[in-house]
């Protein structure tokens, strides 16, 4: 946990919380964070029996700005084209490992998201909004694509292809409650209630079978690019795995013995 230099990190009772830690900056991404964000990811991937959650939230008032203006977008314009690709997969690796990840994601955006900060965002499972959040795919505004990091593929499938469009073209701002009507945010709740609103999610996410939970995230990204027969199957052969795992024993048991669950992962 020591070896996080490049934003503040913390895990307490099977929960990890990333914090961005550049409020004077607007929590932007340098080379180094990004780098980080893909190593943690990536080591939690194999913690599921240790992590049960990861929680990525901002200090100050954003909850990230994207890549820094300074530090990553100039020194990108001296770089060669291999160089700037390996970047580019780099931050790709970052949402991918998120999606993959066995443990639930939970963004808490705290003011804007935007660029990189509002796919990273939006790569999290749960997504809770302070009223003052907002979103911004601004990339277009920089004379990019506004495909990066996955997020044409992500961005349709959690708002529908118009309004993805419409988000990824222009990069306007979407509001806190314009991202709730959207589906881009899971609640939206007053700016001194969201540490209260993800620590309610939090719990209720430990009380459920952190296998299943798991089975749940793969069927998902799985189903998403599928056919529909083939996604009937897959999900009966996942269901028959946990069918005969320990944590349907132990519902069953719990709920005979009339106490809850321990459910272990197994």
């Amino acid at each position: 946990m020591n070896r996080w230099r490049h934003f503040d990190y913390d895990e307490t009772d099977g929960v990890a919380t990333l914090t961005f830690s550049r409020p004077e900056r607007l929590n932007s991404l340098t080379f180094d964070i990004y780098a980080d964000i893909r190593d943690l990811t990536r080591e939690l991937r194999a913690r599921a029996e240790e992590v049960r959650v990861l929680v990525i939230r901002g200090q100050g008032r954003g909850f990230c700005s994207g890549g820094d203006v300074d530090e990553i977008i100039a020194q990108l314009l001296k770089r060669a084209t291999r160089d700037v690709y390996e970047f580019a997969r780099m931050t790709g690796e970052c949402v991918r490992n998120l999606r993959e990840m066995p443990q639930p994601v939970i963004a808490a955006v705290n003011g804007v998201a935007a660029g990189a900060g509002a796919v990273l965002a939006a790569a999290a499972d749960i997504r809770i909004l302070a009223e003052s959040a907002s979103f911004r795919f601004l990339f277009t505004s920089v004379g990019l694509s506004g495909g990066d990091m996955g997020i044409c593929w992500l961005l349709p499938r959690i708002v529908g292809l118009g309004r993805a469009t419409e988000a990824l073209l222009l990069g306007g701002k979407i509001g806190s409650h314009q991202a709730e009507a959207w589906g881009l945010a899971s609640r939206v709740v007053a700016d001194d209630q969201l540490d209260v609103a993800v620590s309610d999610y939090v719990t209720r996410l430990k009380e459920l079978a952190p296998w299943g939970l798991a089975m749940t995230k793969e069927m998902v990204n799985r189903g998403a690019s599928t056919d529909y027969s083939t996604a009937v199957e897959m999900e009966a052969f996942t269901q028959t795995l946990l069918m005969t795992a320990e944590d349907f024993r132990e519902f069953h048991a719990g709920f005979i013995g009339k106490r809850k669950p321990a459910y272990r992962g197994r």
